[in-house]
């Protein structure tokens, strides 16, 4: 039983939004999903709500949860070929957005022979897509049901990568590739991924929100705080969505010239 233990590697488990990245990695998707009319303006500028408000305070459980139902409902009967296609374009807006301090925590961890994985609630492709990119050796993300058609059928073919999804997608993955998680490391940003930071036996927490900064105190955990790039993105994105929403609504003013009652 000791050698089959000792014989287990450790690794480095990432979260992805305001962990590795600035922002959030679902409202790069949404942008390009909406240049190829696969979401409507309405839900653009609820989802550019959304995401200043995720910029500035985080998101709750219960706003994840109902983001999940709306893209699951929006892509439900689009074809996998045209997600997998905007591909590059999502990629092109994530890369930019990548801390450079946490691009040297990963090549640390593999110099010192551990395997490192993105773990997200972003969509399994696209999370497999950014590790290959970043020279990682793998990612978890959500995977969602494709039908034998091609299209995708609006329910889930795993745990939501999210909360405790998360260690449960985290444990299955160990199990699979051998990973001893006591003797591994996870990283994120945010409380909702405490289940994820308990899992293993090395956690790290990056410009905590306050909720997971006290428990990182509390715990005797690692602290990264680098929150300069995050703030200056967090600006620019926060004059871009503002922008962009009073483009639309002027637009939705000319096109509609009667008054719309609001609800």
């Amino acid at each position: 039983m000791a050698e089959g233990a000792e014989a287990q590697r450790s690794a480095a488990f990432f979260d992805l939004d305001k962990t590795l990245m600035a922002g959030s990695s679902g409202m790069v998707f949404a942008r390009a999903a909406s240049a190829h009319g696969m979401v409507s303006r309405g839900q653009m500028l609820r989802w550019g709500r959304d995401h200043l408000r995720y910029r500035l305070r985080g998101s709750t459980d219960d706003e994840t949860k109902e983001l999940l139902k709306v893209a699951r409902e929006a892509f439900k009967g689009v074809p996998q070929r045209d997600i997998a296609r905007m591909g590059p374009e999502v990629l092109a807006g994530i890369l930019p957005r990548i801390y450079p301090e946490m691009l040297s925590e990963v090549h640390r961890h593999q110099d010192e022979g551990r395997a490192t994985f993105i773990v997200s609630a972003a969509g399994n492709e696209m999370v497999a897509q950014l590790a290959q990119v970043l020279g990682m050796e793998g990612g978890i993300g959500t995977s969602y049901e494709v039908g034998p058609d091609g299209l995708y059928t609006g329910r889930l073919n795993g745990p939501f990568v999210y909360g405790q999804g998360k260690v449960e997608a985290m444990r299955r993955f160990a199990a699979d590739h051998d990973i001893d998680l006591e003797r591994s490391y996870a990283y994120s940003d945010s409380a909702s991924d405490m289940p994820m930071l308990c899992a293993v036996g090395n956690a790290v927490v990056v410009n905590p929100d306050d909720p997971l900064a006290l428990v990182a105190k509390a715990e005797g955990w690692r602290v990264l705080r680098f929150e300069k790039l995050g703030r200056r993105i967090a600006v620019a994105g926060a004059t871009a969505v503002a922008a962009a929403v009073g483009t639309l609504l002027a637009s939705r003013r000319r096109e509609s010239p009667r008054p719309r009652r609001l609800r």
